[in-house]
């Protein structure tokens, strides 16, 4: 009986022995599966799908060859190349406690200098802005590298400028700022107004490029581009969480705004927009290669006979929201139905459904500077997959 006891101990040992074994070997097995996976996905083969990526992307010296990216704007803002005839500037100090003498090493110190520069950042960064940041010409903020957030304080003012290049930056919660005496020039202070609380305001400014950014709940707007202001790109964004996020041209009584020219190209609009994506008064917009995934009273509108073209994009209709795409304001059925918004190849899902109206043969006369071909919509997941500023760019590795 003992003996029989003592074998049956054994047997129970060895089950043991051998579940523990079979247990380690498994956990062994599955890390050695997550550790090939995540080097397998770290050694993966980059893969940029639209023309801007395909610029200046998948390089794994990137970090070296940073100016390579001034090559890249397409569509209206083409020949933007920000600060790459100046020197790089390193930003080290994320602070804006003093925006009458800025401090050396802030990101207000950078934009207010006279010279071209080409804005890098040492580590990721949480930049609140006490006030509005004022830019003067010729300046590229590359945020590729580290985590970037301009957030919970005032935005960008682009005002009377040329030449700005803004790339890879969180931007959320924007607030307005209180104004009062600021530096808007490396030699000049004035007092400024209270800003409007939008993340990018473009006034009467020119040659501007923003790409890869990410935008999210401002006080007002997500990006305004008001006053005259022209050949603007906007591309590879992503929006989300707002009501009114693009506004262009600020009122009826700005006729001046009919130069404006806005590419918006291989975005992708998210959750938790309601409208303006963008709304337009007067001048002409080509949105190509986009990717509306909600909207909930329209996605794009306009007032007072804009020029809206919308090539190869794909509209999802949120559902319990609007499916129109469109919305005239202001004026009557007789008024808007010359005003030229054409849709060319556009997917339109889920019941969306678009109003076109105007000249069909729009192309045949249009001589503005040659608009950035679309590709198929279908194709617009792909093309808009990288949108926003999660890239993750690491020293040494394909972007």
């Amino acid at each position: 009986m003992e003996g029989s006891r003592g074998r049956n101990l054994v047997l129970v040992l060895c089950f043991i022995f051998a579940t523990i074994v079979s247990l380690s070997m498994a956990h062994n097995h599955t890390t050695a599966i997550a550790v090939k996976s995540s080097h397998r996905k770290k050694n993966h083969e980059c893969v940029a799908y639209n023309p801007i990526d395909k610029c200046w992307r998948c390089d794994r010296h990137w970090a070296k060859n940073r100016l390579r990216l001034a090559n890249c704007a397409k569509g209206f803002g083409h020949g933007t190349y920000g600060g790459k005839k100046g020197r790089f500037y390193l930003v080290n100090d994320s602070s804006d406690a003093n925006v009458i003498t800025p401090k050396p090493g802030t990101l207000r110190h950078a934009v207010l200098l006279p010279e071209p520069l080409w804005i890098t950042f040492s580590c990721d960064m949480n930049i609140r802005l006490t006030q509005e940041l004022i830019f003067t010409s010729h300046k590229t903020i590359d945020g590729r590298g580290h985590d970037i957030h301009v957030a919970g304080g005032a935005g960008f003012m682009l005002q009377f400028v040329r030449n700005i290049i803004i790339h890879g930056l969180h931007m959320y919660d924007i607030v307005e700022g209180s104004g009062g005496m600021i530096r808007s020039k490396y030699d000049h202070v004035g007092i400024r107004g209270r800003s409007d609380g939008d993340a990018i305001s473009i006034f009467r400014s020119s040659q501007i490029w923003v790409d890869h950014c990410s935008f999210a709940s401002s006080y007002d707007g997500l990006i305004d581009i008001v006053a005259a202001s022209t050949n603007v790109t906007i591309s590879n964004c992503h929006f989300v969480k707002h009501d009114k996020a693009l506004l262009f041209g600020a009122s009826d009584k700005t006729p001046e705004d009919k130069i404006l020219k806005v590419t918006i190209a291989y975005n992708h609009f998210g959750r938790g927009l309601t409208q303006r994506l963008p709304a337009v008064r007067f001048g002409f917009v080509h949105v190509v290669n986009n990717d509306y995934t909600e909207w909930h009273s329209y996605a794009i509108g306009g007032a007072d006979g804009p020029t809206i073209i919308c090539q190869g994009n794909r509209f999802v209709a949120a559902n319990g929201g609007c499916k129109e795409v469109t919305k005239r304001m202001f004026v009557p059925e007789s008024i808007w139905r010359k005003w030229t918004w054409r849709s060319e190849g556009d997917l339109l899902l889920n019941g969306a459904y678009f109003r076109q109206s105007g000249n069909p043969h729009w192309a045949k006369t249009y001589k503005g500077y040659p608009l950035i071909p679309a590709l198929p919509a279908k194709n617009v997941p792909h093309l808009t997959k990288f949108a926003g500023a999660c890239l993750k760019c690491r020293r040494g590795s394909p972007c």
